[in-house]
């Protein structure tokens, strides 16, 4: 339970810190975001902490190969 209360806290921050228009208050999102994560990262559930990790990977592998397919028939 923890974990995913971190887990929404540091969501929440990275949404607050990209509509931020004050740069302090982005900083301080953007913080509040990384140590949320990390400690998310230290009390998950192995589960957890895999989709955290993988999801990235995949998103990115994904628009790779989206990108690689429009070079290709373009």
């Amino acid at each position: 339970m923890f974990s995913l209360i971190t887990l929404t806290i540091a969501s929440v921050s990275v949404f607050l810190s990209f509509k931020a228009k004050e740069d302090v208050f982005k900083a301080a999102m953007g913080c509040t975001a990384t140590l949320s994560t990390f400690v998310t990262l230290v009390v998950a559930p192995w589960i957890l902490k895999l989709a955290i990790l993988a999801i990235p990977i995949l998103i990115i592998d994904r628009l790779n190969n989206k990108t690689t397919e429009e070079s290709t028939h373009g």
